[in-house]
């Protein structure tokens, strides 16, 4: 699911992802994140498999990160 909007100069982008079902997948899924954009803010919720993310960086960069991670992001 694609969904991003703006917010000044940083997106808020909603990114559905399997394969997340615990702490330490969200703590994963939260650095790799991070290693594109430090400042992006990050919202999981493991139950639903959605990731929030407030980044300047462009969706497919989030999403590579999120794959080359090993979880797998909706297209």
């Amino acid at each position: 699911m694609i969904n991003p909007f703006y917010t000044g100069n940083r997106m808020n982008q909603i990114f559905d992802v399997s394969g997340m079902s615990c702490s330490h997948c969200e703590q994963a899924v939260t650095r790799a994140i991070r290693r594109v954009d430090p400042q992006a803010e990050v919202r999981i919720d493991l139950p639903t498999g959605r990731v929030e993310v407030q980044s300047e960086q462009p969706h497919e960069a989030i999403a590579r990160a999120i794959a080359e991670e090993g979880y797998e992001v909706a297209v």
